[in-house]
């Protein structure tokens, strides 16, 4: 009879503490649901990691740049803060906010909105080249090959190496290229 009623209570603190996990499960499961639900709303990828001890990007160049507040706001419209991120090299001419104001009123604007998101990208690649190359450097060259598959002209004016037609304001070396500030924003060709 005294087994019987050990047994009984052994049962009773098991099912009491299987009771009490079961409890605390769901509400690690609510917690998990809840703060995946939270990530999935964040942005991802290569961009949007916070890393303090390497050389900025050159994404991370122009975030840092008061005066390319609205090359950043393009670029996130866009979504190509990863690509600019990557191992690369890359060079980016990067127009400055004045390049940007000097547009017909309202492009800016325009290009901004959700349904122009591909022909804002265009434009962007359009500012992106495979390589690292100095402002001295490109006085060697005649046309450099874009990001968007097309060619951008380069020209030699006064010993000054002009990059269809913009000038060359100032260079930063990145961890995963150089930024080249230009004066202009590059209009991609349009196609015939």
């Amino acid at each position: 009879m005294k087994t019987a009623k050990t047994l009984v209570l052994v049962f009773a603190i098991a099912a009491f503490v299987c009771s009490c996990k079961n409890g605390n499960n769901e509400a690690s499961t609510n917690t998990t649901v809840t703060e995946t639900e939270t990530a999935s709303n964040e942005k991802t990828g290569q961009a949007f990691i916070e890393d303090d001890g390497s050389t900025p990007t050159v994404l991370h160049i122009a975030i840092g740049s008061k005066d390319h507040s609205t090359l950043v706001a393009a670029v996130q419209a866009a979504e190509l803060e990863n690509a600019l991120v990557n191992a690369g090299p890359l060079m980016v001419f990067a127009p400055t906010n004045e390049a940007f104001a000097a547009l017909p009123e309202g492009t800016v604007e325009n290009l901004l909105k959700p349904e122009n998101k591909n022909a804002l990208a265009n434009i962007l690649k359009y500012h992106v080249t495979p390589g690292n190359y100095s402002k001295d450097f490109l006085k060697k060259f005649k046309k450099l090959g874009q990001a968007n598959n097309q060619y951008v002209k380069v020209e030699v004016i006064d010993g000054e190496p002009m990059i269809g037609g913009a000038k060359i304001l100032g260079s930063v070396k990145a961890g995963n290229g150089i930024v080249h500030v230009i004066d202009k924003v590059l209009l991609p060709p349009t196609e015939e």
